[in-house]
């Protein structure tokens, strides 16, 4: 493939080379690469060059032979990685879900009525590519564009059919997903998070609602519930089915009871009326139900299968996962804001017949106008609360917690041990009590420094059970 096969571009005109690879770490060029320098480092545009690089593109050519200038590098990047791959995406159906959260369960939940369906399905999402029995984890809910095409040409080779893709915002704002359009796209809500990145709300949500335009989707499935959902019930661009349980809605949901063992709704999609069980737990569950059915309903899938195969799709991993434990409940989640937490809590405590206890922190490096909030959040909903450490990265712990406190009025329990946090609280609680324990979910690290330590929720309480049967035994023998 030569150089005029990836970028498109008269400026190119007596390019011949012969092209290896796209890359976008000048460390890694091998001769025959094209380099993009999506830092805008002369340094590595030279680095580059030296490395056999047939082509430098960049803001600036820096007076650099074989260099050519750009607008936008990350759009070029995307368009040449899908070249490279022979635009895989142009054989496969994408179904695209973003919001602040919820897009990892309605991912989860659609492929699997594609796959009841009798459809060959991938996810690309925060629990990383997965198709043919196969899961290749990578460190960003949307991977970028050179690891993106790369994967889809896998998947067309391997007979894949539909991708259902979380889509972040770091990934649109970063132009990961150019060279895809989407067949549908989701959106679940937008809520505070990532302002480390976007510094404010409203970068934020504009950045998430460009997803819902021509240029990236053929039609949508949007929440009415969300306010940024009802500003694109009034000027979406492209065909759109709204769910929701609050506003006016074409798909939504009446009489819904709930256990911490699942749940049963009736559901109404468009003006069709069927009742849905799931193992699923608390009302967002519903909504990403009702999103899912809905991304269905548009793809043309039958609602009565897909209400059958409902009764059948468990809870990611980490994901309002209940241990029942000595007639107490512990429940695992991956809520790390202030909406998700509080989804998470108000769920527990409506389901909790004695006393709610909470494990919680917040990342280090991240966002910290969200943390008081986290704490305010706890401190209503919980009788007991427990701050400890979740990712602090580069910050001082004691520093994160300090934040968090800022909500809190009441006496709580500090402990930076992750899991003797949750040993001491899994021991305060009694029968008919619920501990909930936020932030990491099925995550299987702990990232402390810069070192990235093997930890795991789900571990350390299967840790601390084992521990106390031994203790039992040796106190009382078999």
């Amino acid at each position: 493939m030569k150089v005029r096969d990836i970028i498109d571009d008269e400026r190119l005109l007596g390019f011949e080379d012969e092209v290896n690879s796209v890359c976008k770490d000048s460390r890694l060029v091998k001769h025959g690469d094209i380099f993009f320098n999506l830092k805008n480092s002369e340094a590595h545009a030279r680095e580059a060059l030296n490395q056999g690089a047939v082509l430098v593109v960049g803001k600036d050519t820096f007076g650099l032979s074989r260099s050519l200038e750009v607008k936008d590098v990350r759009e070029s990047f995307g368009k040449a990685c899908a070249n490279f791959y022979d635009n895989p995406a142009k054989k496969l159906k994408f179904i695209g879900i973003t919001g602040t959260n919820g897009k990892t369960t309605c991912a989860h939940i659609i492929s699997e009525l594609l796959k009841y369906s009798g459809k060959k399905v991938a996810t690309v999402g925060t629990m990383g590519v997965s198709y043919n029995g196969n899961v290749r984890d990578y460190s960003m809910t949307t991977p970028d564009a050179d690891i993106l095409q790369r994967e889809f040409a896998g998947m067309v080779k391997s007979g894949v059919e539909y991708v259902v893709m979380e889509v972040s915002a770091h990934a649109l704002d970063q132009k990961r997903v150019e060279g895809i359009h989407f067949d549908v796209g989701v959106l679940t809500n937008i809520t505070q998070d990532h302002l480390d990145y976007f510094h404010t709300m409203e970068n934020y949500k504009n950045t998430k609602l460009k997803f819902f335009s021509p240029r990236y989707i053929k039609s949508a499935v949007v929440c009415s519930d969300d306010e940024s959902g009802l500003m694109l019930m009034k000027n979406c661009s492209v065909p759109a089915i709204f769910y929701g349980l609050r506003n006016p809605s074409e798909v939504f949901a009446v009489n819904i009871q709930e256990s911490l063992n699942g749940m049963s709704f009736f559901c109404n999609a468009l003006d069709n009326v069927v009742k849905v069980s799931t193992n699923l737990v608390g009302e967002y569950n519903v909504l990403n139900v009702l999103a899912s059915l809905s991304v269905g309903v548009e793809l043309g899938l039958n609602l009565e299968d897909m209400v059958k195969s409902l009764k059948f799709i468990n809870p990611v991993e980490g994901r309002f996962n209940v241990i029942n434990y000595q007639n107490k409940h512990i429940i695992i989640d991956f809520a790390h804001t202030p909406d998700g937490l509080k989804n998470v809590l108000e769920t527990a405590k409506s389901l909790c017949h004695g006393r709610l206890f909470c494990v919680f922190g917040c990342g280090g490096n991240r966002d910290r106008d969200k943390r008081h909030k986290m704490g305010e959040i706890a401190e209503k909903y919980c009788d007991y609360v427990c701050l400890t450490n979740d990712n602090p990265r580069l910050e001082d712990e004691k520093e994160i917690v300090k934040d968090i406190e800022k909500g809190l009025k009441k006496s709580h329990l500090v402990e930076f041990d992750r899991y003797e946090a949750i040993r001491k609280m899994m021991s305060l609680a009694k029968a008919d009590d619920v501990l909930v324990i936020a932030g990491k979910g099925g995550e299987k690290y702990q990232i402390i420094g810069t070192e990235k330590r093997d930890y795991n929720d789900f571990d350390a309480v299967y840790k601390v059970i084992q521990q106390n049967k031994t203790k039992v035994k040796e106190e009382y023998g078999d």
